[in-house]
């Protein structure tokens, strides 16, 4: 059986200790072990990134936006194996999981721009003969812990700006599907990163404390639930690191009478159901206004909803999503599920029953539709993480908006409607962190910030775009001023300094 170390000055090395059970979520088979760094591991690791460092630190930002560009080409030259490699251990189709790649591609690309986005600011006579400029210095060593539902875009959101700005990095990816982040390392090498910038070490809750309770770690960035982001950033806090921290969601689309209704269902459809629903960005309620619109929207999703293709990323183009990630994942979706049943909410699609032939093992979970949920509903106030949308019918649009101003989460939110000045209102008012207008997901390119608000995120600075780079550096002001010189017969003579 294949077994998986981690990356450790430019090469990939076996663990010492414990293991874990690195699934295919199709089949339910064991397909490799994944060793789990120990406290002394890490020490190790992040000591060499520290040394390291020192080197990369003082390269200047345009020879480290050179790897970035390389980074980019090794990106689509592998497009296809990344891909690969990621549904196996995912589930996702390999569309969805090229899509994963693509959006991590797109911030190595706009970390190319380092050599702009590090430049300070420079005042020329601040005061007599005094001159004022800043200037933006690396952290040194940081830290990034990422996800199971984005193996590849997650990491390439954190190692590029974090990488192009100078700092050395440790990657503590999910135990989950960890071989896409190990052919990331492989591939940064290959671009020119000195070795001993990047380790990547997998692990649990061990290698995440090795991490927050290193004095050489000057920064934390994760992704993941709230809980463990909330803990992540008061740990941090303790030891005086930055963090950046993000966590759960519960995104609701407001769908207006005026709305084109079919195109409201497909966007539904496709934010809600489409990768299992394991997306922190994934519609998960759905708040029609009004009874007709309700009526008129659960027509229309239904049909759509039963037709979706559910089955393994190697059937091809035949298949709309796969598998969830874990056997627990699956049987928590499906506990939540019957919870929102014997709470009172009409389950309109059921797909509790769904079986696959020749993957009875695998951790499928059909399409679920519920109508007529409430908000004091677990469905509602909890992130299902999985195939079910939820229907909550408002009676007007002051109502709608509650619910997305109310609930705890933050993340995204979405309207559909052809009236400008609801749009608007709805744009300025709401307090979530990323708003779409007719758009179901609402991921802001690479060269704008992306982060939530509420429980969904912690801290002041979002991920990617400029607050990146922000992020992982400090800003340095320096005051100066020289000796004047004395003018004597058209020439200048400088005071000696005693």
């Amino acid at each position: 059986m294949r077994t998986i170390g981690h990356w450790i000055d430019g090469q990939e090395v076996a663990g010492s200790g414990r293991t874990a059970d690195v699934y295919n979520p199709a089949t339910g088979e064991v397909q490799a072990k994944l060793a789990l760094a120990s406290r002394e591991e890490m020490d190790r690791a992040i000591a060499s990134a520290g040394e390291a460092q020192k080197a990369w630190g003082a390269t200047n930002p345009q020879r480290r936006a050179r790897v970035m560009m390389e980074m980019v080409r090794l990106l689509n030259r592998d497009m296809d194996k990344l891909a690969e490699a990621l549904s196996s251990e995912h589930g996702k189709t390999l569309p969805d999981a090229k899509g994963d790649v693509q959006r991590g591609l797109e911030v190595i690309e706009f970390s190319i721009g380092a050599p702009h986005l590090l430049k300070g600011e420079f005042t020329d006579g601040a005061g007599p003969g005094i001159d004022m400029y800043s200037m933006r210095q690396p952290l040194g060593v940081v830290a990034c812990i990422t996800p199971f539902n984005f193996p590849a875009m997650i990491p390439l959101w954190k190692l590029g700006p974090a990488l192009a700005s100078g700092n050395a990095a440790i990657l503590k990816p999910s135990e989950r599907d960890p071989t896409v982040p190990m052919m990331l390392a492989a591939l940064f090498k290959e671009a020119g990163l000195p070795d001993g910038v990047l380790q990547v070490m997998n692990g649990d809750k061990e290698a995440v404390d090795a991490l927050l309770h290193s004095p050489v770690i000057q920064a934390v960035g994760f992704v993941g639930s709230t809980p463990i982001a909330q803990y992540i950033y008061e740990e941090a806090a303790k030891t005086g690191k930055r963090a950046q921290c993000f966590g759960g969601a519960k995104n609701h689309m407001i769908i207006m009478p005026d709305a084109d209704m079919d195109q409201a269902a497909d966007a539904l459809v496709g934010a809600g159901y489409g990768a299992a629903g394991e997306r922190c960005m994934a519609i998960s309620v759905a708040v029609p206004v009004g009874e007709k619109t309700a009526d008129a929207l659960i027509e229309r999703l239904v049909p759509r909803i039963e037709k979706l293709k559910v089955g393994p990323y190697t059937a091809g183009n035949d298949v709309d999503y796969g598998p969830v990630v874990t056997k627990a994942a699956q049987q928590n979706i499906l506990r939540l599920v019957e919870s929102g049943i014997q709470q009172g909410a009409e389950l309109v699609v059921d797909g509790r029953d769904f079986s696959l032939q020749g993957y009875e093992d695998g951790f499928f979970v059909g399409p679920h539709l519920f109508d007529r949920v409430t908000r004091d509903m677990d469905i509602y106030k909890t992130e299902i993480f999985g195939p079910v949308l939820s229907t909550v019918r408002a009676q007007s649009y002051e109502e709608a908006v509650s619910y997305a101003m109310d609930h705890e989460y933050g993340n995204g939110v979405a309207i559909y409607t052809r009236d400008g000045d609801a749009a608007r209102d709805f744009a300025s008012r709401i307090n979530v962190g990323m708003v779409g207008i007719n758009v179901p997901i609402p991921v802001p390119l690479a060269y704008h910030t992306f982060g939530g608000w509420k429980r969904s995120g912690f801290g002041d600075l979002n991920q990617h775009g400029p607050d990146a780079f922000r992020f992982y550096t400090r800003t340095k002001t320096v005051t100066s001023r020289w000796p004047s010189g004395i003018k004597e017969g058209g020439e200048f003579h400088f005071r000696a300094i005693d």
